[in-house]
């Protein structure tokens, strides 16, 4: 899809359908809607007179455009957006991923979205953008029968009187992110056996070449080499090889190393039968998502080699398949992680934790100060946050700060839970330094506990996106299935710390 941007008025835009913004309870002989009802020939009155039209959010009304109406385009489409003091970004992003999902099914092939939003021009044009973007994915890639083959071909994004300049940065910078979030949003879709470690590991080859970004994959010879015994418990139970994959932005302009290096860690496990632990087979299928982790630090790091921060940032994706087998790892277990700390594995299903260990330890090795890590960890954060909120946690206030209110300028919501020292307890092993899982007491919390055990000495968040990663019903504005949950909000990161740093 082609997105453009226009500080012209939204009537003369040549396009075969407008996608309009309307308040909750707005009157259509005051302001924005009374011109709009003039020149469509009284038609906005009739459906908010007639309660067609209330302006809820995601509330939809198509309308088709006869006679002499003064706007170019011949349909129009009212989306709701709720109240108005409390229309926000999200809100716009939204708004814009209803419109193209309604209008791409009425077979509209190109359309101007009005998103009414007032404030910083190119965020807005940008979030529009976005939300766009996103709107039009869907999970049918291999579905051959009912495939939605419809596409929009053109959108504009309307913004009357907004600097052109401001337009166009924003739309491109939409466009990236969109685009990354639904990358994202591929990888963790697609079927175990169409995404192994190895071919997320060359996915992410085609990701570093064609944007520029370094690449390194340790096989498990090396991975042997650098003692990441946790890792390769994992992988030892699937005839799929491990791998870890690192990824590194580098800007042209140069850094000073004494400003550090941030990274995004993300768990890989391509497909989770729970190993020797089995799951239950119920639902199992949906355990393909279990890499949506390090799927998000690719699609971030696809946006970021676009974006070009002035700031260096690393990837470090820990990818495996945890299957049952006569190498399997076996409860009881004591395996040996890349920092020397020894681990007792009680259950083979809270193998996340497992790979995370190792590659949090190789970050610090590379130079990471900073680290982000990201994984579908716990079922536990479902039952303490449902599908609203994901949980953070860590060990810097002030990184976990910088994450929650870059989730919000993303539109995305965390929820920091504690990370008392006495949570370590429900960890401490009889038999080694520790054991990974903590009983069914406070679930997430502990699982993060054990992360702790290897982010000492550097500045250290976790993201548990468990529950959020995967919607089990569509929205107006986004399909069922992968989310992208955590891409828009590391990019964010990324851009805090560059203003934060001077750049």
């Amino acid at each position: 899809m082609q997105i453009e941007s226009t500080n012209g008025p939204y009537s003369e835009l040549d396009v075969q359908a407008l996608a309009i913004a309307v308040f909750k309870d707005e009157k259509a002989d005051e302001g924005f809607l009374k011109k709009l009802d003039g020149i469509t020939g009284g038609a906005i009155k009739s459906v908010i007179d007639s309660e067609e039209l209330k302006g809820k959010e995601a509330e939809i009304v198509f309308l088709h455009l006869v006679g002499n109406s003064g706007i170019k385009a011949q349909r129009l489409l009212l989306v709701g957006v709720g109240e108005r003091n409390e229309y926000t970004t999200t809100q716009a992003s939204q708004m814009a991923g209803t419109a193209v999902r309604a209008l791409r099914l009425k077979n509209a092939k190109s359309i101007g979205v009005v998103p009414r939003l007032e404030g910083n021009s190119e965020e807005i044009a940008s979030v529009v953008a976005q939300g766009s973007i996103m709107g039009l994915f869907e999970p049918d890639k291999y579905r051959t029968v009912d495939k939605e083959k419809r596409e929009i071909a053109r959108l504009i994004v309307v913004m009357d009187g907004a600097d052109e300049t401001d337009l166009k940065r924003g739309v491109e910078r939409g466009r990236i992110v969109g685009e990354a979030v639904n990358f994202t949003r591929d990888l963790a879709n697609e079927p175990g056996a169409y995404m192994t470690p190895t071919i997320m590991s060359e996915r992410a080859r085609d990701v570093a070449s064609e944007f520029g970004l370094s690449i390194d994959v340790l096989d498990e010879a090396r991975m042997e080499q650098e003692g990441m015994g946790s890792l390769l418990s994992v992988a030892r139970g699937s005839d799929e090889p491990g791998k870890l994959i690192v990824l590194k932005y580098i800007p042209s302009t140069g850094v000073e190393e004494s400003k550090g290096l941030l990274a995004f860690v993300g768990k890989g496990v391509t497909f989770d039968s729970g190993g020797i632990s089995l799951k239950p087979g119920e639902n199992m299928e949906l355990m393909k998502y279990d890499m949506t982790g390090g799927a998000t630090v690719i699609g971030a790091m696809l946006a970021i080699s676009q974006l070009k921060p002035p700031i260096p940032v690393l990837g470090v994706i820990p990818c495996a398949e945890n299957l049952p087998s006569g190498k399997a790892t076996k409860p009881g277990d004591v395996v040996r992680a890349m920092t020397g700390k020894t681990i007792e594995v009680i259950n083979t299903d809270a193998e996340g934790r497992l790979i995370l260990a190792d590659a949090i330890a190789y970050a610090k090795k590379l130079g990471a100060t900073t680290i982000v890590d990201m994984a579908t960890l716990t079922g536990a954060v479902s039952i303490a946050l449902g599908d609203v909120h994901a949980a953070v946690l860590g060990t810097d206030q002030e990184l976990i700060d910088e994450i929650i209110v870059a989730g919000k300028e993303a539109g995305e919501k965390f929820w920091q839970l504690p990370l008392d020292k006495e949570y370590s307890k429900q960890i401490k092993s009889d038999i080694a330094d520790i054991k990974n899982v903590g009983g069914r007491r406070a679930g997430t919390i502990t699982a993060a506990a054990f992360l702790k055990e290897f982010a000492d000495g550097v500045s250290w968040a976790h993201l548990d996106i468990a529950g959020t990663a995967w919607g089990e019903e569509a929205k107006p504005y986004r399909s069922k299935g992968p989310t992208g949950i955590a891409v828009r909000t590391l990019i964010k990161i990324v851009g805090r710390a560059s203003s934060r740093d001077g750049n």
